[in-house]
């Protein structure tokens, strides 16, 4: 083979790499395009069921985790299963009076209570509320972060899934700032975690969501205690 007919196919195979790597590069996001895509992607759930588990580090170093099976139907009926720590305790979002109905686990679930969703026994430490939880606020909350809330510049990622970082007012404390970081996935355009820091990023909650499930068909007759 002659030496410039070599140097004619190391040509073409270097170009043929530069294009393939090209075409696999990642197309920068913007925020309007990923809060369009997430927004679209929500508009056409109906229902949804998902995995959930809540970590809350302490200050002084302990660590509380909550393990969960998330129901939701639009427009806004919600039940949560519980696993842990309080397994087999259910939550439903609202009974007749608007009301959360809660069914505890184990010998007393034969026992049934109506609170109100902002009785600290059924509210995080977070102060997120279970009339708070859906996807849809989720991303309402992604959107005010990263325009009217926000108290820092964005950063955004590709790797996995996209990531937000973002410093902004606390979803759910007044007058708290956090530092967020939002997990979209790629194929889904939808979240699937967040992290929450303190300014100074000491990691202070995550919220994971796993083996989501979405327009499953659920019935209403699942929102009500037995």
């Amino acid at each position: 083979m002659s030496s410039s007919l070599s140097h004619h196919i190391l040509a073409m195979v270097l170009l043929a790499c530069l294009i393939l790597s090209y075409a696999a590069a990642e197309i920068p996001l913007d925020v309007d395009t990923i809060m369009q895509k997430m927004e679209s992607a929500y508009a056409h759930i109906n229902d949804y069921q998902t995995n959930v588990e809540v970590k809350t580090y302490k200050t002084h170093g302990s660590l509380e985790t909550q393990k969960f099976l998330y129901t939701f139907k639009k427009p806004k009926r919600i039940r949560l299963d519980f696993e842990s720590p309080h397994s087999g305790m259910v939550l439903i979002y609202p009974d007749k009076n608007g009301k959360v109905s809660v069914r505890p686990g184990g010998v007393t679930h034969i026992f049934q209570f109506h609170l109100s969703s902002g009785n600290p026994l059924i509210m995080g430490a977070s102060g997120q509320r279970i009339d708070q939880t859906d996807m849809g606020l989720l991303i309402e909350n992604i959107s005010r972060s990263l325009t009217d809330q926000r108290r820092g510049q964005i950063e955004i990622e590709q790797d996995g899934h996209i990531r937000i970082r973002v410093l902004a007012v606390n979803h759910f404390q007044e007058g708290v700032l956090t530092r967020y970081q939002f997990f979209i996935d790629k194929d889904l355009w939808l979240p699937v975690k967040v992290e929450e820091s303190s300014p100074d990023e000491e990691l202070e909650r995550t919220v994971i969501f796993e083996n989501l499930r979405m327009n499953t068909g659920v019935s209403d007759s699942f929102f009500q205690m037995d």
